[in-house]
């Protein structure tokens, strides 16, 4: 048997520095698994973010204006339009 193992199942130097690093990259490894396992685990139900509110017609009027898209007479005859109380607004 000692053909197999040349050295009689002798340790040198390097053999123990290896086997040492990787006893403690095993036992590192094992507890990180551990850890990330438990947050996970015991980790609190996320509260969903609140739905975003559509903007109003205000708001998306105003931004069109910012834009540039209307210019300011059509602005505030569309604002005008919009914080009207009158139902019969459209011309037939």
């Amino acid at each position: 048997m000692t053909a197999v193992y040349g050295n009689n199942h002798d340790m040198n130097g390097w053999d123990w520095f290896v086997m040492s690093v990787g006893t403690v990259l095993f036992w590192a490894l094992l507890i990180t698994v551990a850890v990330l396992l438990y947050r996970v685990l015991t980790r609190a139900p996320q509260q969903p973010y609140p739905p975003i509110a559509p903007a109003s017609p205000e708001q998306l009027l105003a931004e069109r204006f910012a834009r540039g898209e209307i210019d300011e007479d059509e602005y505030w005859r569309r604002r005008s339009v919009l914080r009207s109380d009158d139902v019969g607004l459209t011309k037939p």
